[in-house]
């Protein structure tokens, strides 16, 4: 359903050059932060690909980059603000809470794991009710959206730059979908060792 999504929007903007391909970014990344996971890493390198002839790749690359950043601040804001104006219940706080403990970091730094082992949900309301500062918190969105997105760019111009254009694209695609899988395993293996989802749910010992 994801990737269909996604295919549907790359259809839409994909064949409008260069702005369509950065309008396609935005709203990949910003349904990302604020919906469903989209497979974003995917669907950057393939605008990247369809960098226009005339223009330099790394310097369009550095624009798809800001877009994504854009769109991550963007739906993170939104879903933080929804979440600081609406009434969440108790339990809900308290399993954010419960949750946070669990995991090898407590406070914001997560956010900056998050991008090698996705394990922080709807990042923007996970902000307001785990009562993270924003300031801190937007800061390792940006940092860790540039480190990750910026070596998946530089990986896929060097295969652009060193092999065939057919080989570069069959390399980076690789490279890409190995990040994804590494990314699950990692996101997989943190929460199995620290319980999460089986003692998450036992409360207290009396």
């Amino acid at each position: 359903m994801n990737s269909v999504i996604g295919d549907w929007l790359f259809g839409l903007f994909g064949s409008n050059g260069e702005l369509g391909l950065i309008i396609f970014i935005f709203l990949i990344f910003l349904l990302d932060a604020l919906l469903v996971p989209t497979l974003p890493e995917l669907f950057f390198v393939l605008a990247f690909m369809g960098c226009p002839p005339y223009r330099a790749p790394l310097v369009f690359g550095s624009e798809i980059l800001l877009a994504a950043v854009a769109a991550e601040l963007v739906g993170i804001l939104s879903l933080y603000y929804i979440a600081k104006h609406i009434r969440i219940p108790g339990r809900v706080e308290r399993a954010v809470q419960k949750y946070t403990k669990f995991l090898v970091m407590g406070d914001e730094r997560l956010l900056l794991l998050n991008r090698v082992a996705p394990m922080i949900p709807f990042a923007g309301a996970f902000i307001a009710i785990a009562k993270w500062d924003l300031k801190k918190s937007l800061s390792y969105v940006v940092l860790g959206c540039v480190l990750k997105y910026g070596a998946i760019l530089l990986m896929s111009d060097f295969f652009f730059q060193y092999f065939s254009s057919s080989e570069a694209q069959t390399f980076t695609i690789i490279f890409i979908f190995a990040v994804i899988i590494v990314s699950f395993i990692a996101s997989y293996i943190m929460q199995k060792r620290k319980g999460v989802g089986k003692n998450a749910d036992k409360g207290p010992k009396p």
